[in-house]
C-alpha cells in the first residue's frame, strides 16, 4: 500500500485557501492560538465546506488526516513551542 504525504501547501489548496508559504504563515499567525476547547473544524474562521472537509477527512482517517493534525498543532502553537524548546 502506498502511503501519501500531504503538506500544508496541498492542504491549503484543498481548502481553497492561498497556499504559498507566506500566506500559510499569515493564516496561522492570524488564527493562533486556537483555544483548546474548540475543535479544529468548529473554529469560526472556516466556511461550511472547509469545516465539513476537515471533519470528514479526520473521521475517515484519510490521507489528509496527518496534514490536518499538523495544522491543528500549528494553530494551537504546539509546533512553534516545540521549535523554540529545541532551540534553547
Amino acid at each position: 500500500m502506498d502511503q501519501v504525504f500531504h503538506g500544508f501547501t496541498e492542504l491549503f489548496a484543498q481548502l481553497g485557501l492561498p497556499n504559498d508559504a507566506a500566506s500559510i504563515r499569515q493564516f496561522i499567525q492570524t488564527h493562533s492560538p486556537l483555544n483548546s476547547s474548540i475543535r479544529l473544524e468548529e473554529a469560526q474562521f472556516w466556511n461550511t465546506a472547509q469545516a465539513a472537509l476537515l471533519k470528514e477527512e479526520l473521521l475517515g482517517d484519510s490521507d489528509w488526516a496527518e496534514a490536518i493534525d499538523r495544522l491543528n498543532l500549528a494553530l494551537r502553537g504546539a509546533i512553534a513551542s516545540a521549535k523554540e524548546h529545541r532551540a534553547s
